[in-house]
């Protein structure tokens, strides 16, 4: 880059109580270009940006420039005033507002009156969603989208705001190939109209297919600046972790039996909201020690074909677990059957963000512990620790609460409390959605101890390279019907795509 940068960030560092959270980074980034935001769950990355959009300040003698001016960003307002936006990975949608709504809220079209001019506003939001490929009517409610769909509606708020920068967080983990491909196209127009966009992912094929420049980070310091051409996906994921590709990930192995756990018969339901699928004659087996993979587009129903059989919807057809006949009107009957369900937004529906580590630990199991109605804390705390150190999961203490830890250690609170139940059937929805490259071989590594304990497993993903990674067969899934199986050594990501999509 040769013309001076839009904005620099200069000796940047942030101490929270206890932690060095960033240590004098510096980031510049021009007008025009996809700059790559690399490196772990807890490298700093989210501190660097909600310092650049006003949600933190950092300590004394950093220094943040815009446009050949040194500022202090104030605020989220401030922010945006300056033209920098940010599109968290955790969606601040609204739910019982329409997508026009949402997209210009707080700052409404407005009749020569005062009042909101709506027919205007939704002929903007129109053409905003057509411009990201979105065939989506403006006063549909975003409660009824799918969350791939109230992603799109974010990076549409974020257009609707002028924005010089756009930080994009995570922006492809809960959006379907098709999508993704929408997005990826959409980041390269913005480049073309001049627009910066810092591009945060741990999908590392979209930051080498993508970026124009890359920043890495590790431990809180700049490991590297580097143009694109200068890096590959191997010196990426050493530079991020310190350690080779091939230490993350190892030769998968089947631990899948002859033996059904779970057998599914004529599995049907009609859902309730325009947007879902409608599932209908669902049926397959999954064996023990088995990891079945699902994979589908955003909105076939794969998810919500394993919520039906958790319990979580009504549906008719038949369920077998260990070749005998369960009733499951609910999640307790699944939880009693022997299934656990790892859902795939762990922050909503996985976790209890202000409870500790030992608290979140032992809510599917709390009765183990307190047999005469008091909860024994000592005998909670130590199966919390021994789960703590078999899953490798990096916290201060058992105590720590878990909004206060890094994505890919939430993610292994969520499993372990499932595991600690000893289930027959384990359902892991988007099981590594938003967490790094290293967190996510310690997650399919998890998935692979937990097959060879003789659980079958069940793993839905957007990521094709996820499913083909771990996952013993294959099933497809496209407008709510089964639409093909592959084992492993026949399954590619052409072959997986066409059985979804054709």
């Amino acid at each position: 880059m040769t013309s001076a940068p839009f904005l620099e960030m200069r000796g940047i560092s942030r101490t929270f109580p206890g932690v060095k959270a960033l240590d004098r980074v510096d980031l510049a980034i021009h007008r025009g270009e996809v700059l790559a935001l690399a490196g772990e769950n807890g490298a700093g990355k989210s501190t660097l940006m909600k310092i650049l959009t006003g949600v933190y300040a950092p300590d004394p003698g950093g220094v943040i420039v815009v446009e050949g001016r040194e500022v202090t960003i104030a605020d989220s307002n401030h922010a945006r005033a300056l033209g920098i936006n940010i599109i968290y990975q955790e969606l601040a949608v609204v739910e019982n507002l329409t997508v026009s709504e949402n997209i210009f809220l707080a700052k409404e079209p407005r009749s020569r009156f005062g009042f909101i001019d709506r027919p205007r506003m939704a002929r903007e939001a129109r053409a905003l969603l057509q411009t990201i490929e979105m065939d989506i009517d403006p006063a549909t409610r975003v409660s009824e989208l799918s969350v791939g769909q109230r992603q799109m509606i974010e990076i549409a708020k974020a257009l609707s705001a002028q924005s010089k920068v756009i930080v994009m967080d995570e922006p492809t983990a809960s959006l379907s190939h098709h999508e993704t491909g929408v997005l990826l196209k959409l980041v390269r127009r913005l480049r073309e109209r001049g627009i910066a966009v810092v591009y945060i992912s741990h999908r590392l094929e979209e930051i080498l297919e993508l970026a124009d420049r890359v920043v890495v980070l590790r431990d809180g310091r700049t490991v590297s600046t580097l143009p694109i051409a200068e890096v590959t996906r191997e010196t990426l994921v050493r530079q991020m972790v310190d350690r080779e590709l091939s230490e993350l990930y190892g030769e998968p192995q089947s631990h899948a039996t002859d033996q059904p756990v779970l057998d599914v018969r004529n599995l049907s339901l009609r859902l309730n909201r325009a947007s879902d699928a409608r599932i209908r004659d669902i049926s397959f087996t999954l064996h023990r020690g088995e990891v079945l993979g699902i994979a589908g587009l955003v909105g076939s129903g794969r998810t919500e074909i394993m919520e039906a059989i958790f319990g979580m919807r009504a549906a008719s057809g038949s369920i077998r677990i260990d070749g005998a006949p369960v009733a499951i009107r609910n999640p307790h009957d699944a939880i009693r059957a022997g299934i656990g369900f790892v859902t795939e937004d762990r922050k909503a529906q996985g976790l209890v963000l202000g409870m500790s580590v030992r608290e979140n630990f032992s809510l599917t199991h709390l009765s183990r512990y307190s047999p005469f109605q008091f909860v024994q804390h000592g005998r909670e705390r130590a199966s919390c620790l021994e789960y703590v150190r078999m899953l490798g999961i990096k916290t201060p203490g058992v105590e720590q609460r878990v909004v206060n830890l890094s994505g890919g250690n939430q993610q292994k609170i969520v499993i372990a409390k499932w595991v600690a139940r000893n289930p027959k059937v384990l359902i892991v929805d988007e099981p590594t959605r938003g967490i790094d490259v290293g967190a996510k071989a310690e997650v399919h590594a998890l998935i692979a101890r937990l097959a060879a304990r003789g659980i079958g497993v069940i793993v839905i993903s957007s990521d094709l390279l996820e499913v083909l990674a771990v996952s013993d067969r294959i099933l497809t899934v496209r407008e709510g019907r089964i639409s093909g199986a592959l084992r492993r050594e026949e399954a590619t990501q052409e072959k997986v795509m066409a059985l979804a999509t054709v």
